[in-house]
């Protein structure tokens, strides 16, 4: 393979330190494969799982037994009493909405504590926007907890709590924030925290991009809500579109009457032809998501070996996909990123630059050469452009194809004359 790039023996170099380097980190990731692959096909076992499950349903979707069953199954592997998995969610942010508008009613405040949220979700709690039937134009309150030295500032979260607060907000994962992801042990002392002050409270966890790359997931801990989306881990690759909810019985079925109408709920909603893909996925997500967080691994430890500061560490402990990369110049991120285009297996020609994006405030530049638009379980490599210029290196489908395409990055930029090694 090393003859192909243009720094042949500097990469094989790198590599060869960096593979040596990381092998205990690759068996430990086996080893969380496996037990997750057991939790999958134990699920499947219990909910009896047939081909009779994957026929489609169409108009209003009444009595889907493949629908239903596949929200049960849903459930037992995220640890929650019901679940809410639908191709008519058709993003992250769109899951994690239905949440709060489902459970949330005017007077109500959500107190996120994890610091603020993704981009994405700022017109949806009011921050950004007005008039767009945000939380604030239904008179819900929004307040959110700086983090303190990458930390929960537990001592304003207990000042920030009142009667209103309805729902706590935790996101698992660092999205575009330059700040650790929070761990499933950290969510657990967070919620028991929480509930020790308030134990009626709702605490619901964006899971995005942390399924499966820990044994436990949120709802095991104690979160009474969780969402994600079915083109990131739960989907493997191959679902094209949806997302999910989790949690209690009680906190679905609002989730429900919010999806769809009041008084139909989860009762409705034909399936098509997405119910086998949806199955398959969540089956080879344990092992697809260990593909991807071996990806980030080995990114990790070559990228800093060619001089790069990376989040997290080679070695330190993940609880999702995403790899940041500081750059601390336009130019190089930039560069990085069109070069992983170059690797994508679709859309490899074409070059991506930086744009405006719906949704967030700085212009974004986004190598994603996906099967499915927008899978981030494929190798991406995306952020905003602004200082420190940190692009977001998350997915792929097969540990090579990581390999491949890091390896390809670094080279560019080697041409480049943007880096030494």
């Amino acid at each position: 393979m090393f003859k192909h790039f243009t720094h042949q023996d500097e990469l094989k170099n790198l590599s060869s330190n960096a593979e040596d380097k990381i092998q205990p980190v690759l068996r430990e990731i086996d080893e969380r494969v496996e037990a997750n692959q057991y939790r999958v096909l134990q699920a499947f076992h219990q909910n009896r799982i047939s081909d009779y499950h994957f026929t489609p349903s169409t108009g209003y979707g009444y009595d889907d037994d493949g629908r239903d069953t596949l929200e049960k199954l849903y459930a037992d592997v995220f640890g929650g009493e019901a679940g809410l998995v639908r191709p008519q969610i058709v993003s992250g942010t769109h899951a994690i909405a239905t949440a709060l508008f489902g459970v949330l009613r005017p007077g109500d405040e959500l107190l996120y504590i994890t610091g603020a949220p993704y981009d994405t979700l700022e017109e949806i709690v009011g921050k950004r926007g007005s008039g767009n039937g945000s939380l604030k134009d239904f008179n819900i309150g929004y307040q959110d907890i700086p983090l303190s030295n990458g930390a929960v500032d537990y001592d304003a979260v207990k000042a920030a709590i009142t009667d209103q607060t309805k729902v706590i907000g935790i996101q698992r994962s660092k999205g575009y924030a330059n700040r650790p992801s929070f761990t499933i042990d950290e969510i657990r002392e967070m919620i028991e925290f929480i509930k020790s002050i308030k134990e009626d409270v709702i605490v619901f966890v964006d899971n995005c991009y942390g399924e499966f790359v820990e044994e436990l997931e949120p709802c095991h801990v104690g979160a009474d809500l969780i969402a994600g989306s079915l083109i990131k881990n739960p989907g493997a690759g191959i679902v094209k579109t949806g997302g999910y909810l989790v949690g209690r019985e009680n906190l679905i079925e609002l989730c429900g009457y919010r999806l769809t109408s009041p008084g139909i709920g989860r009762e409705v909603g034909a399936s098509l032809y997405s119910l086998q893909e949806m199955y398959q996925g969540i089956f080879l997500a344990p092992h697809t998501v260990g593909q991807a967080v071996k990806g980030a691994v080995y990114s990790s430890a070559l990228l800093e070996a060619a001089g790069f500061d990376t989040t997290p560490h080679w070695n330190s402990k993940r609880t999702d996909l995403i790899q940041s990369v500081q750059f601390n110049d336009r130019e190089r991120m930039v560069a990085f990123c069109q070069a992983i285009q170059s690797a994508s297996p679709v859309n490899a020609h074409v070059r991506p630059e930086p744009a405006y994006m719906p949704g967030y405030e700085d212009d974004v530049i986004m190598a994603a050469g996906t099967f499915i638009q927008g899978a981030s379980l494929e190798l991406s490599a995306d952020g905003p452009l602004r200082p420190p210029y940190v692009a977001y290196v998350q997915g792929g489908l097969t540990f090579e194809h990581v390999k491949i395409s890091v390896l390809r990055a670094v080279d560019e930029l080697l041409i480049k004359g943007l880096i030494t090694v």
